[in-house]
């Protein structure tokens, strides 16, 4: 028998208060996204943006005020100043476009500025260079990389717990052919990938693909709340937050699914005739589980989150943030979710014995 630290006979209403996680988890995604309109949108690393980045480490502390008008004889009206990593490293990051500018021109006057301007001294760590052209199609694949991970999720969950892999097919058939449609009518991707995600919704929700949609609600409930908070917090959104993301997607995936097969199991075997009581049964059992394998996880994120340094910093964050959310999710999202759409005790049975034999989790 595994290590557990739930007892076997824990019987949590988790189901009874997901009114209220609703509400909060409703409450932080509109936060989120009234602070990226607020911002004018996401505050996008170079990576995506395109431009210089200088990273700059100092002997002591400095304020954002002083060492931007250090800067000013430099003549870059563009240029931003922001503290990079945690504060007692000193470290600052000056961001400027790129437009018609070379990087080691950039760097020297800066280097020449700070030493004339400053009374302390420093150390330009690293210098980076991304094209405009480059950041706009790095943007638009991550978009893509964020959009097929859910897509081929959604169909996965349809054939692994509901059997229904050529419905799946109907489904991505019909998506395709709605991309296709709005890329005729020139939709810029952005609009694209939240039609196709909208889309996706319809489809699962028409379909009743009841698992699908369940999962797929909960991963895209994860994402905006990372990016949300994220954007609270005004920290840089680049290639390393979307590898975040899609490492949260994959997280999150595997926690619903351990829930989604116990409920499943539970359901075939008629262990009680209330949806509503099956699932709370299910989360319960699957609890100790999911404390213990989020609990170690945790521990190691939280570890490169204090200990790793300026460079995964808002990566280890983001992986924190999503840890947190994707398990929460599972139970208070992806499981309401079914409670609210999915199969009686008795619809399941009929399934099951079609001779259908259940997935091994």
């Amino acid at each position: 028998m595994g290590l557990q630290i739930i007892k076997p006979d824990t019987r949590i209403d988790f189901l009874k208060r997901r009114t209220i996680a609703l509400g909060a988890s409703v409450l932080v995604i509109l936060l989120g996204l009234l602070s990226i309109i607020f911002h004018g949108g996401l505050n996008y690393g170079i990576d995506f943006s395109g431009g210089i980045t200088i990273q700059v480490k100092f002997q002591e502390d400095l304020d954002l005020k002083k060492i931007r008008k250090a800067l000013e004889p430099t003549g870059f009206d563009d240029l931003r100043v922001q503290r990079f990593g945690l504060e007692a490293a000193n470290e600052y990051l000056l961001r400027l476009s790129a437009e018609n500018r070379d990087a080691e021109e950039v760097r020297s006057q800066v280097d020449q500025v700070l030493r004339e301007s400053l009374g302390t001294g420093f150390e330009i760590q690293r210098l980076e260079m991304v094209g405009p052209k480059v950041g706009a199609d790095l943007k638009n694949k991550a978009l893509q990389a964020l959009f097929y991970a859910v897509l081929f999720i959604s169909i996965y969950i349809s054939g692994r717990f509901e059997q229904k892999w050529f419905t799946a097919g109907i489904m991505a058939a019909g998506l395709i052919t709605g991309l296709y449609l709005l890329e005729l009518i020139n939709v810029p991707l952005i609009y694209l990938i939240l039609a196709a995600l909208l889309i996706t919704l319809g489809l699962c929700w028409y379909l009743k693909l009841n698992y699908a949609l369940g999962a797929v609600v909960a991963l895209i409930h994860d994402v905006l709340i990372t990016v949300g908070i994220f954007s609270l917090l005004n920290k840089e959104f680049d290639l390393t937050t979307i590898a975040a993301l899609l490492t949260i997607i994959g997280y999150s995936l595997n926690d619903t699914i351990v829930v989604f097969d116990r409920i499943r199991e539970n359901l075939r075997s008629k262990t009680s005739r209330s949806l509503k009581a099956t699932i709370n049964m299910s989360i319960n059992q699957t609890l100790s589980r999911t404390l213990l394998t989020s609990g170690t996880t945790l521990i190691v994120v939280l570890s490169l989150f204090i200990l790793g340094g300026g460079v995964i910093h808002d990566f280890a964050l983001a992986l924190l943030i999503g840890i947190i959310v994707g398990t929460y999710s599972s139970i208070f999202v992806a499981a309401s979710m079914l409670l609210g759409i999915g199969p009686t005790p008795e619809k399941e049975q009929e399934e099951g014995g079609a001779g259908k034999e259940p997935a091994k989790a």
